[in-house]
């Protein structure tokens, strides 16, 4: 069993904090680009359409907190009530239609014991 890429992690960190990470978009741009092997330009295109703002919204701080609280994707601190954590992960893989691999853990997890 392998454990991937070794530069994998600080390459999203690297790409999601440039665009402010979770405090804007860089988190969804960045899993676009890795999920589905977008350059920057298409998956900032794609993210702005699935929120239905502009390309120049997704680096906008308030505007973001906003759609983020709306869409209950997760925000930077934690507000009572707001997915954090998986639950927010899960929500983002619905929102961008995409896999994410420990949500898809959780749910087999969660859908009875399995041979692996």
């Amino acid at each position: 069993m392998g454990v991937g890429d070794p530069y994998g992690m600080p390459i999203a960190h690297g790409v999601a904090a440039g665009m402010g990470g979770i405090r804007t978009a860089g988190d969804l741009v960045a899993r676009m680009q890795l999920a589905q092997k977008m350059r920057i330009s298409e998956a900032k295109a794609f993210v702005a359409d699935k929120l239905r703002i502009s390309v120049q919204d997704l680096s906008d701080v308030t505007v973001m907190r906003e759609i983020r609280e709306d869409l209950d994707i997760g925000v930077i601190t934690s507000v009572p009530g707001c997915a954090k954590g998986i639950e927010a992960k899960a929500r983002i893989a619905d929102l961008l239609g995409i896999k994410i691999n420990s949500v898809e853990r959780l749910k087999r997890k969660l859908s009875g014991p399995t041979r692996d």
